[in-house]
């Protein structure tokens, strides 16, 4: 695999062109201050926009008797059953986006590791993480089952989750990006998965479901060493590239 650090023909520095770097400020400054678009019609146009806007979807009411019967309990307690089916939609999307991303990975890895990476990263323990990560997938199916609610519902917090993850698979299916460019990417969903686990933890938790939250326990553990694990192997990585 070629290497991301070698030097060549980076033409997208101001230093490249110093010649034109002056006239590119200027125009820059010349666009910034435009008299028919002033900043008060933007900032005007933004909040008139933000103010009529709807929401991003909505979560689906319960589909069974069994659902409706958890809902109307939970709403008596004055908790809100939507906010948690909503939260368990938001982390079986981004499980089932975690098991394709370390699937990426690991063809990445077979296609071929440098001498440094081959010191660092084993594709056994990439397979035994995307494993785990399928069985978090097959945990949440079922508690949202076993609460009445719809699996293949794509609830509010699942929808924006994808939206913000949209560049994480586009770096691991790039075909020019290293594997430590892609352990990154995967750093950066691990450090948000574990995060998000715990919460989703103690929201049952404080909802009195210890049931759930116990059987959670197992994920959140799984997840700390997931994101250890990675943020050990790019520390490693960088360092021996670095030749340190």
């Amino acid at each position: 695999m070629k290497p991301a650090n070698k030097v060549g023909p980076n033409v997208t520095g101001m230093d490249s062109a110093p010649d034109r770097a002056k006239a590119m400020i200027e125009g820059a400054e010349t666009l910034t201050h435009l008299p028919e678009t002033p900043r008060e019609y933007i900032v005007d146009f933004n909040k008139r926009a933000i103010e009529e806007a709807g929401t991003v979807g909505s979560v689906p009411p319960p589909s069974s008797l069994k659902g409706a019967f958890t809902t109307g309990k939970e709403k008596l307690k004055g908790h809100s059953p939507e906010v948690l089916i909503n939260k368990l939609g938001q982390r079986l999307a981004f499980e089932r986006a975690g098991t394709r991303l370390y699937d990426a990975l690991i063809k990445k890895c077979e296609a071929g590791m440098d001498k440094e990476t081959e010191q660092v990263v084993s594709i056994d323990k990439l397979k035994a993480i995307r494993d785990e990560e399928h069985e978090h997938v097959l945990l949440l199916v079922d508690v949202i089952k076993g609460i009445g609610a719809d699996p293949t519902a794509m609830t509010p917090d699942a929808d924006v989750t994808a939206l913000a993850s949209m560049g994480l698979p586009k770096v691991l299916t790039e075909p020019r990006t290293t594997i430590l460019q892609c352990l990154e990417a995967i750093q950066i969903a691990e450090l948000a998965d574990n995060v998000a686990w715990e919460n989703l933890q103690e929201l049952c938790l404080a909802m009195g479901l210890s049931d759930i939250s116990a059987r959670f326990s197992k994920p959140v553990a799984q997840e700390r060493v997931h994101e250890e694990t990675i943020s050990q192997w790019v520390n490693s990585l960088v360092t021996l590239k670095a030749g340190v």
